[in-house]
């Protein structure tokens, strides 16, 4: 991920049923989150900022076809862009 955000597996997950779960990193702190949500049909990649990090970007969160996308709509609201 650009701007030294990092992906890294999350520890802990809110459902046995999400596989694929990740904190986003960015010096070392969590930011954010890209998460697989399959119960979400066509978009199941979730991505959201972290509580204190969402102000002055939008959107702040939303889902995504697959978790490249997901990972690249979170860098472009990361970049205020």
């Amino acid at each position: 991920m650009p701007d030294n955000l990092i992906l890294k597996r999350a520890s802990r997950s809110d459902a046995p049923s999400m596989t694929e779960d990740f904190d986003v990193l960015h010096d070392g702190e969590v930011v954010g989150r890209i998460f697989k949500d399959d119960g979400m049909e066509g978009r199941p990649w979730f991505w959201g900022l972290a509580y204190g990090h969402h102000r002055d970007r939008h959107p702040a969160h939303g889902h995504e076809v697959d978790r490249e996308a997901a990972m690249a709509a979170f860098a472009k609201s990361w970049r205020r862009e």
